[in-house]
């Protein structure tokens, strides 16, 4: 039954062809990207998990739509510096929506995540439908994206040296600066984090931090959306996270944990997508879930079956050793 749903599974072609001489160099930038993209995203993606805030990384990418709109008409330019321009101010403005609406009414911060992105994304449907004979904008490509096509953009090309595609470049000094920033400002993110309280009476400007989180949050979505698209670019917030925490709780192991979990899922993501002649961002996404699954049923803290394990231990009781042990019981046993 299978067969008819799955093509069959050719090893030499899924594991050995994408890294031989001819597909080398164009599957080492899609991992690249791939893994820059998931590193990026999970990275930041841990504290938007520890603040209970994993779907404002959706609300972004969604507004990122009427952002890309608005940038044409407004430049009448399909340039890079617009478009990111303009995402980019979407993103910021959709924080500022969900805040307001947060703090000035009684709607609670899940519902005004729903508002915002929802009516912008609205927006953003209706301005491209209106102007798609003056717009060349794929709407599928914004929301999906196309990873596989990385490689064949133009390289930037500095001191004579070639360091590969813009948008691998790009995400690359994303992903540097999202380390750099988190090393830097450790004790702050994280106690805003868990008592914004606290963070206060140690002289940490909790909303400062949280406003500055969520500016880089959307300067990291950008930039990712063009590869993974706009509906995956919040599993690649969640995932690793989640992953992470789940093997973990400390959470410097999990920062760790998050950059291995996400080059698993860029280099497994390849072969699979090779194997199903898929989309590639689609399958590093379903990659990372199934590292979700193995976390959920095996990990040695809080994985299903251990639990389930350690409850029978805990179930069994202790029979005496001997004789005396029942004529004559110790204190304690």
């Amino acid at each position: 039954m299978a067969k008819d749903f799955l093509p069959s599974f050719e090893w030499h072609r899924v594991m050995v062809e994408p890294w031989s001489a001819d597909a080398f160099q164009n599957n080492l930038w899609i991992f690249l990207m791939g893994f820059l993209v998931a590193t990026a995203c999970g990275l930041v993606g841990n504290y938007l998990i520890l603040r209970r805030m994993s779907l404002i990384g959706d609300a972004i990418s969604h507004s990122i739509l009427p952002g890309i709109a608005i940038a044409f008409l407004v430049s009448g330019s399909r340039g890079t510096v617009p478009m990111f321009a303009g995402a980019l101010l979407a993103g910021v403005a959709t924080t500022v929506i969900i805040e307001v609406i947060h703090k000035k009414s009684r709607i609670k911060q899940d519902s005004a995540i729903g508002i915002a992105f929802t009516t912008l994304f609205a927006i953003g449907v209706i301005l491209i439908s209106l102007y798609a004979s003056k717009i060349d904008l794929d709407q599928e490509c914004v929301l999906y994206g196309e990873i596989g096509f990385v490689g064949l953009h133009p390289p930037v090309q500095l001191w004579g040296m070639n360091l590969g595609p813009l948008p691998v470049f790009r995400m690359a000094v994303v992903t540097v600066i999202t380390a750099a920033a988190i090393m830097l400002f450790y004790k702050e993110l994280l106690v805003s984090s868990f008592d914004p309280g606290l963070a206060f009476t140690l002289g940490i400007n909790a909303t400062v931090v949280h406003y500055c989180l969520m500016g880089w949050l959307s300067t990291v979505v950008v930039n990712a959306f063009e590869s993974v698209g706009a509906v995956l670019v919040i599993a690649m917030l969640i995932l690793p996270g989640a992953i992470a925490s789940m093997l973990t709780l400390q959470l410097p192991r999990i920062l760790m944990l998050t950059v291995v979990i996400a080059a698993m899922s860029s280099f497994f993501g390849i072969h699979l997508a090779t194997w199903l002649n898929c989309s590639t961002a689609a399958a590093m996404v379903v990659v990372a879930s199934g590292l979700f699954i193995l976390a959920w049923l095996f990990s040695p803290t809080s994985g299903l079956v251990f639990k389930k394990l350690r409850h029978r231990s805990d179930s069994v009781p202790e029979f005496p050793e001997t004789a005396t042990d029942v004529l004559n019981p110790q204190p304690g046993k």
